[in-house]
């Protein structure tokens, strides 16, 4: 089921999107899965493929190297990585996020040196936020970036940073004014290599699901950044920044989830049609057809919200209430629907091999992410 809405682009062009970006996840990436595993990152030249294919940056104006689309079009290729079973490109990330807090508050002359580069696949993007003391707590961050002529000084520490290891752009959010809260946070940019003084990457983090995406400690000592990397016009605008662009980040957790909900109950009818107990078919047993009517009708009406939720972000109508809703919403959904889907597989269901136990492993994140559920619904009462 593609994401399509009103307000978006051509369906055509959509569906035309969803067969490109569905055949390079299942022929290039998925088969890889292994592999990425092992290693705990995909191969960097995938992004370069995808950049090739124009996969990357699709909603990133033309004159700095984007598609000239629209978030519709970033949807699809999001749902269809999911649908293909592949986690370990953090796209959500590279394409989703990081471009467009550059578009928004990078100068002109940052931007055209650095989207290009992402939209190319040449560069990978990262943003880091989260610190081994602060998750959802942002106002609270210790990584600093103290100004000396020209330039910022950063020290500090990053955790659980997506791309983190593959990484050549990173925004990170960091205090320019220690004895502040929310308003001495500032997003600054750093072009990072392994060479980078100042700048070292930590161990690729060991996770319960995503074993083949790339997530990492980064630790700065020293780290000089030109201080005409700074996002937006003065410093302190920070957190207000990461404010106005969690929006869509919350988006492309509800567009995963609705599409790892409808992967996990087509996998699952197949599975019940075709596995035998008791002398018949798994879905001819009535607690069968009872779960997956219930389970595919949470996956329409999951659909349904997020659909609205996009059609609103297309017309600028999305607001920090109603995305929250759906980042808490629909991961709920999906965690509770791939449980039950993985039931109906009995034994096999724990077994890797079933896409449904990657789905059960590599989904609990959701409800962590992008801010964890909690921080979500008291975000919400607070416009109650």
């Amino acid at each position: 089921m593609t994401v399509t809405s009103s307000a978006g682009p051509d369906p055509a062009e959509l569906q035309d999107l969803a067969d490109l970006a569905r055949d390079f996840f299942t022929r290039e990436v998925a088969p890889r899965h292994d592999e990425f595993v092992a290693q705990g990152y995909p191969d960097k030249a995938l992004y370069r493929r995808a950049g090739e294919l124009g996969l990357l940056c699709m909603s990133i104006p033309e004159q700095y190297g984007g598609g000239g689309g629209t978030f519709a079009h970033e949807a699809v290729l999001f749902e269809q990585q999911v649908k293909a079973g592949d986690s370990s490109m953090q796209l959500g990330v590279h394409t989703g996020i990081v471009p467009h807090y550059l578009l928004a508050y990078a100068g002109e002359e940052n931007k055209r040196r650095w989207l290009p580069r992402l939209a190319s696949g040449e560069w990978v993007g990262a943003i880091a936020m989260t610190e081994p003391g602060t998750g959802s707590d942002l106002q609270n961050i210790a990584a600093k970036a103290i100004r000396e002529g020209d330039e910022y000084i950063v020290s500090g520490a990053k955790t659980f940073i997506s791309n983190g290891r593959n990484c050549d752009l990173l925004i990170i959010a960091v205090k320019t004014d220690p004895t502040l809260g929310a308003q001495g946070v500032s997003l600054v940019v750093a072009e990072v290599s392994d060479d980078t003084p100042g700048f070292q990457r930590g161990r690729v983090l060991k996770k319960v699901g995503q074993k083949g995406q790339d997530t990492t400690e980064l630790f700065f000592d020293g780290l000089r950044i030109p201080v005409a990397n700074l996002l937006g016009e003065q410093e302190g605008q920070g957190f207000f920044q990461l404010m106005e662009q969690l929006p869509q980040e919350r988006l492309i957790c509800g567009v995963a989830a609705a599409a790892m909900i409808e992967a996990a109950v087509e996998t699952t009818i197949d599975y019940t049609k075709t596995r035998h107990a008791f002398g018949k078919p798994l879905f001819a047993l009535q607690n069968t057809r009872m779960e997956l009517a219930e389970c595919a009708t949470l996956a329409q009406v999951v659909r349904a919200f997020v659909n609205d939720a996009l059609a609103k972000h297309l017309r600028g109508e999305l607001d920090v209430k109603t995305a929250a809703m759906v980042k808490y919403w629909t991961t709920e959904q999906q965690t509770q629907v791939v449980d039950r889907c993985l039931q109906l597989h009995g034994g096999y269901g724990y077994m890797e091999e079933y896409p449904i136990a990657r789905m059960w492993t590599d989904g609990r994140i959701a409800r962590i992410y992008a801010g964890a559920n909690e921080v979500m619904k008291d975000l919400i009462a607070r416009f109650l």
